[in-house]
């Protein structure tokens, strides 16, 4: 019955969304309200009650799992056409779908578009652009994850699109992951270094990545440009290092795991992104976290000793970071970096 009242739990979810979405007249409201009541009290169930909030609530959305398991459904039924070409007759339906698709998205349809282009990708599954439209329609859906999702099969098919990269880090800008976004804007770049949008949305990533590193209290002026820890300059690391607190604080925090593991994936490039400015920035922000956790007097020291080195080398121009003093500033509103899409194909 568990699973049953969860399921209840999703469709009430689920009406009390649409109930919010703006788009039903007084009449359709007020039937999605008596239908919201009946499941209630058939089932004893309620969205607004925490304790069946924890017990019977999901992850996700019904509507999200719905349109997965459909895709996933597509994907296999696609996959076991996919050695076969389309006939000519069906690709020139599928191009008339995908047409079809376009101008529904200049109308921001977006939910038409979408069957659009799914349409066509039933008709030719081996067309690539038919995948990178229909993540154009599920990242202004808000469909982000599905967004990547198609990203990925059209660069599956055709590894040299970069649109599909470009599309791929708009999704996952969205999701706030600016560390995937600059490698996509990055990769989409190097295959059309002339298209201005990725350079900019490659400046938007890099420029978040950056305010994220200074709320974790690293420098972001002109030697970050080398990474956070900028250039070592003329710091004596062999008096630094004499003293014996900051070699055992050293020590402890190189002893968690997971910036061990973080370190480890860096230096031997065993991940997606690792040795990149984003996995350095990871590992950096970590450890000065642990540090102006574990002994914030000996920070204070260090940052001090750090000073006077770096000022007799040449007025603090080594370009290390300095540990957190003051709360961090908030995050620039994504609303106002001004992020570029991509045109239709």
């Amino acid at each position: 019955m568990a699973d049953v009242n969860k399921l209840v739990f999703a469709i009430l979810r689920f009406f009390e969304d649409q109930k919010s979405s703006g788009q039903f007249d007084d009449e359709a409201l007020e039937s999605l309200e008596v239908a919201i009541q009946c499941l209630e009290q058939v089932y004893q169930v309620n969205t607004s009650e925490e304790k069946f909030v924890k017990q019977y609530a999901v992850p996700r959305g019904l509507l999200d799992i719905f349109t997965s398991h459909l895709n996933q459904a597509e994907a296999d039924f696609t996959s076991s056409l996919s050695l076969h070409e389309a006939t000519p007759e069906q690709k020139e339906e599928a191009e008339r779908l995908k047409n079809k698709g376009n101008d529904f998205m200049k109308q921001e349809r977006f939910s038409e578009a979408l069957e659009s282009y799914s349409q066509a990708i039933r008709l030719d599954s081996r067309n690539a652009v038919y995948f990178c439209n229909r993540a154009a329609a599920y990242s202004q859906l808000n469909k982000h994850q599905l967004a990547i999702d198609d990203c990925n099969r059209a660069l599956a098919i055709d590894p040299s699109y970069s649109k599909a990269y470009g599309r791929m880090g708009i999704a996952f800008t969205a999701q706030e992951n600016h560390e995937s976004a600059y490698e996509c804007y990055r990769k989409a770049l190097e295959l059309d270094p002339e298209n201005q949008s990725y350079k900019n949305n490659l400046d938007i990533a890099e420029q978040k990545m950056k305010e994220n590193a200074a709320r974790a209290g690293f420098s972001t002026g002109p030697a970050a440009n080398l990474g956070p820890l900028g250039s070592l300059g003329n710091v004596d690391f062999g008096t630094l290092f004499s003293d014996p607190n900051i070699v055992n604080m050293a020590t402890t925090i190189m002893s968690n795991p997971q910036i061990q593991q973080i370190m480890s994936s860096f230096m031997s490039g065993s991940t997606p992104g690792s040795g990149s400015l984003a996995n350095l920035l990871q590992a950096s922000q970590q450890m000065a976290s642990q540090m102006q956790q574990a002994n914030p007097q000996l920070v204070q020291q260090l940052r001090e000793q750090m000073s006077s080195l770096s000022q007799s080398g040449n007025n603090n121009n080594s370009g290390l970071p300095p540990f957190p003093s003051s709360p961090p500033p908030p995050p620039s509103p994504h609303s106002k970096l001004g992020l570029r899409a991509c045109t239709f194909t």
